[in-house]
C-alpha cells in the first residue's frame, strides 16, 4: 500500500523584495506587459499605491491595514467603478506576490470591499448635447478632438488614449488599436474628427496622439515607458484619470464611457444592424452589444406616438 505524502505548500520567503521591486516584477510579467493598455492602467494604480505606503520598504513589512488605508486615501472618494478598478489592480498584484512568488506580503483587508456599480439607463446622452460640448469655445483643442473621436469611433477611452500618431491612417479616417483582450482591430471616425486631427498633430510625425500638459521630471522620465513620451516635445501621454476629470469639468459630469455608449445607442436608433454595431465597438457577442444599444428617450417618445389616435398625432 502506497503511503501518500501530504503536499507541502511553499513557505513564504522572509525578507523578500521592496515594494518598488515587487511592483516592477509584476509589471514585467507577460500577462501585464503584453497589452499596453493593461500595463498603463496597472502602472498608474500601483505607482500611486507605492508612493502612499513607501516604495523603498520591504513588502513583508507592510500590513493589510496600510494597504486598506492607502486605497481609501487614494480612491475612497471616487465613483464605484474607479474604486473597483484600482482595488482590483492592487489585489491582483498582492495575490501574484503571495501565490506566484511566495513572498511574504499583505493582502486586501475586508474593509476595502468591492463597491456596487449601479446600472444607469440614462448613460446615453443626446447627440445635440455632445455637439454642444465639442463646440465649446473654452474647451481646449485636445479635449474636443478626444471627445469627438470617442463618440465617432465608439471605442473605449483607454484604447483611444493609447493611440500613437504612427497608428493613424488619416486619409481613410481609421486607426489600429489594441482592443480589450489584446486583439488588434480598426476603429473609424467621421468628418468632424478628421477636421480636428491635423490641428492637434500640428506636424508631429510620431509619439502619443494625445499629450499631457507637462514634461516629466527626471524620476518620472526614468520610470515611464518610452512609448508614452513624445520624442519631439518630451511630453507624456495623456492619462485616463486626467481625461476623465477634464470631461467631467467641461460637461457638468459626463463620463468618458458615456460617449461610447451614446454612439452605440444612436446607431441603434438609426436602425444600423447589431452586427455592424458589434463590428464597430469591438464586442464579441450580440448579447454584449445589447447592453449598450438601448433605445434612448427620444426613440421611446416616437414609439409612444404610434399608440395615439391618427387624428391626434403631430
Amino acid at each position: 500500500m502506497t503511503n501518500l505524502q501530504p503536499r507541502r505548500c511553499p513557505t513564504p520567503q522572509t525578507g523578500g523584495p521592496t515594494v518598488r521591486a515587487a511592483i516592477d516584477a509584476f509589471l514585467d510579467t507577460p500577462k501585464i506587459k503584453s497589452n499596453a493598455n493593461t500595463l498603463r492602467a496597472y502602472t498608474n494604480a500601483l505607482d500611486r499605491t507605492a508612493e502612499a505606503i513607501g516604495p523603498g520598504r520591504k513588502l513583508a513589512d507592510v500590513d493589510d491595514t496600510e494597504i486598506g488605508d492607502a486605497l481609501t486615501e487614494l480612491w475612497g472618494q471616487t465613483k464605484p467603478a474607479t474604486w473597483n478598478r484600482n482595488r482590483a489592480a492592487v489585489g491582483s498584484w498582492l495575490a501574484w506576490c503571495a501565490n506566484k512568488q511566495h513572498w511574504a506580503s499583505p493582502a486586501l483587508p475586508s474593509s476595502v470591499e468591492r463597491q456596487r456599480e449601479n446600472n444607469d439607463d440614462t448613460k446615453a446622452v443626446s447627440r445635440a448635447r455632445i455637439d454642444r460640448l465639442c463646440r465649446r469655445r473654452d474647451a481646449p483643442l485636445r479635449e474636443k478632438t478626444l471627445w469627438r473621436m470617442l463618440y465617432e469611433s465608439a471605442s473605449r477611452a483607454s484604447a483611444v488614449l493609447a493611440l500613437n500618431i504612427e497608428d493613424l491612417d488619416l486619409p481613410n479616417k481609421q486607426a489600429k488599436i489594441t482592443a480589450k483582450g489584446g486583439d488588434i482591430m480598426w476603429i473609424t471616425w467621421g468628418t468632424d474628427t478628421a477636421h480636428l486631427l491635423p490641428r492637434l498633430i500640428a506636424g508631429r510625425e510620431r509619439g502619443p496622439l494625445f499629450l499631457s500638459e507637462h514634461r516629466p521630471g527626471p524620476h518620472r522620465h526614468a520610470t515611464t515607458d518610452p512609448r508614452d513620451i513624445c520624442p519631439e516635445t518630451g511630453h507624456t501621454r495623456l492619462g485616463y484619470d486626467r481625461a476623465r476629470t477634464l470631461l467631467a469639468h467641461y460637461s457638468n459630469g459626463l463620463r468618458l464611457h458615456q460617449l461610447r455608449h451614446s454612439s452605440a445607442t444612436h446607431l441603434g436608433e438609426a436602425n444600423v444592424s447589431a452586427n455592424v454595431i458589434m463590428a464597430k465597438t469591438g464586442h464579441k457577442s450580440l448579447r454584449s452589444v445589447q447592453r449598450y444599444v438601448k433605445p434612448g428617450l427620444t426613440a421611446v417618445h416616437q414609439a409612444t406616438e404610434t399608440l395615439s389616435s391618427p387624428r391626434r398625432r403631430g
